[in-house]
């Protein structure tokens, strides 16, 4: 236990588990390390000053944390999942594939899937266990596995997160992630169907066809949304950071002018919330930037190069470890720790078999994505139990054929790597 860098994993290890935030607990087990190493501590605070004010990108988040809650206290989350179930409900298993169709599109919008969970989660769930059509640990069940397209599909803030410490293009991440959303989409609606047909759900009352037209119309301002933040972005009139200040804009615009459905006491208490998660974000990214600075002295990428050359992996052995250790670490460890601690060491190796960054940014990210869902600490399930007041072994047990079905989509995603950059490649991207 003399030397530095154990104690420093033993300190953080022992304050996360224990209670403070991982990116407190980074700070605290850095810092130690510094002091041992006999090197100025000061070094922590220039290096994490240094990390949060040279990222123009990190801009982003806290603005897509804003527009999330922006549209999670207006209407916007009711039409959208009144325009789904004019889309899916009828057919067998309707409002579970209604589900999964709002998250689709609520994804484009808020890139959380903790808003995702909470907002428009709510909402479903109480639709699906209404009249008892559903039990509500699979209303519970479908809402998490769900929630994990949010952010896969642009705008994403795990996006933004890896795009940080793989100095990647957010514009491109973004369209990487578009496909393999759709298809998780397309894997939980499959095993939906699949289930609803075994356990005899009735088809859900379906909205006339001839009302489709005004629900149609009524959706349009909030449909806008991602054409307007994707248009801007890849049509080269904006970047991701400012996008996200014109989505937080829009959203606040149609909520309160249009809609008329915000009051300033909502919008001020929405303010609010919007700065405590993005003081939590905050800390974790500061956290993991002096953690980093830490693991480039101890040289831990190069040392694990060294380590995995013995072995001869390849491209696909590397990418089949690495989807089993961020499975594993996704059952005790948070999404954003994961993508800033863990990744980081992971790209020199990536780089040096071959493999295409962006495509290996969407693997991370739905493999951390994954980890939301995945026993026991997963965050989502404990977001959708306290919203059910299920018990947690009760919503993994109907979850477990819904995290089945994305583990057939992670592995197309791996190893078909040009059905993930198809699109980036359509708009110019050269790897």
């Amino acid at each position: 236990m003399s030397d530095p860098f154990t104690v420093s994993i033993v300190l953080i290890a022992f304050l996360a588990f224990g209670g403070l935030s991982m990116g407190l607990a980074m700070i605290c087990g850095s810092s130690v390390y510094l002091i041992m190493r006999g090197f100025d501590p000061s070094i922590a605070a220039e290096t994490l000053l240094q990390g949060l004010f040279n990222s123009y990108t990190l801009l982003a988040i806290p603005l897509f944390i804003l527009a999330a809650d922006i549209m999670n206290i207006g209407s916007l989350a009711d039409r959208l999942l009144r325009f789904s179930q004019a889309l899916v409900g009828r057919f067998k298993g309707g409002l579970g594939h209604v589900n999964v169709v709002s998250s689709l599109i609520f994804s484009g919008m808020s890139g959380s899937a903790v808003a995702d969970a909470v907002g428009m989660g709510k909402i479903i769930i109480n639709m699906m266990t209404k009249d008892g059509k559903y039990t509500k640990s699979y209303a519970a069940a479908i809402t998490a596995a769900s929630a994990t397209i949010g952010p896969i599909i642009p705008p994403s803030i795990p996006m933004v997160l890896y795009a940080l410490v793989s100095d990647q293009s957010v514009g491109y991440l973004f369209a990487a992630g578009m496909m393999p959303g759709l298809l998780m989409g397309v894997v939980l609606m499959t095993m939906n169907l699949i289930i609803a047909h075994r356990r005899g759900f009735d088809v859900d009352e379906a909205i006339p066809l001839r009302d489709m037209p005004g629900v149609t119309f009524r959706a349009i301002p909030a449909l806008l949304l991602p054409v307007i933040l994707l248009g801007g972005i890849y049509g080269g009139i904006m970047t991701p950071t400012e996008a996200a200040a014109v989505a937080a804009f829009y959203a606040l615009s149609i909520s309160v002018v249009l809609y008329r459905s915000v009051t300033a006491g909502q919008f001020f208490e929405t303010l609010l919330a919007s700065a405590r998660s993005t003081a939590t974000v905050g800390i974790l990214i500061a956290g993991a930037l002096t953690f980093q600075y830490v693991i480039t002295r101890e040289n831990v990428p190069d040392q694990l190069a060294v380590f995995l050359a013995q072995y001869d992996l390849g491209p696909v052995g590397f990418l089949i470890a690495i989807n089993i250790l961020f499975i594993a670490l996704g059952c005790i460890l948070e999404s954003g720790a994961i993508l800033l601690i863990i990744v980081p060491i992971f790209i020199p190796t990536a780089q040096a078999l071959g493999i295409d960054l962006v495509h290996f940014g969407v693997v991370c990210v739905v493999n951390a994505m994954l980890g939301l869902i995945t026993p026991p600490y997963g965050l989502l399930l404990f977001i959708v139990s306290s919203i059910t007041k299920q018990p947690l072994g009760r919503i993994i047990r109907d979850l477990l054929p819904f995290l089945f079905a994305l583990f057939v989509a992670l592995g197309v995603i791996t190893f078909v790597p040009d059905f993930v950059l198809w699109l980036p490649r359509l708009l110019g991207y050269g790897g």
